[in-house]
């Protein structure tokens, strides 16, 4: 039973430098993708709840997705209520994405120091 798929055992020797590079492209290009779904939520939400043109729920969207704050005014109910979701769900979203950017640098750190 494998319990990390693609990942070397506690008994192993440490992954070549390749197998880690490969590691966090993979990673890298599945952070690409959960964060542009998560954007394209947002972007489609400021769009049609709060009225905001599609140039302005991008900037709106990707400000609130990377931690900066709100740009424009938010007047209706409805887009307040997205608008703080959606800034919640972007924090537990930026929490996500750096534990897979951050998984083989910190599995290959913690592997070297069990390697005997």
């Amino acid at each position: 039973m494998k319990l990390l798929p693609g990942y070397e055992r506690k008994h192993q020797k440490v992954a070549p430098l390749s197998v880690f590079a490969q590691r966090m492209l993979g990673a890298t290009g599945f952070a690409v993708c959960v964060m542009s779904v998560v954007l394209l939520i947002g972007i489609a939400g400021y769009h049609w709840l709060a009225g905001l043109d599609w140039i302005d729920s991008l900037l709106e969207a990707s400000m609130i997705l990377g931690g900066m704050g709100p740009v424009n005014p938010i007047t209706t109910t409805s887009a307040k209520l997205f608008a703080s979701g959606y800034a919640l769900f972007s924090g537990l979203v930026f929490i996500g994405i750096m534990g897979i950017l951050l998984t083989p640098v910190i599995h290959r750190i913690m592997h070297k120091f069990h390697v005997q």
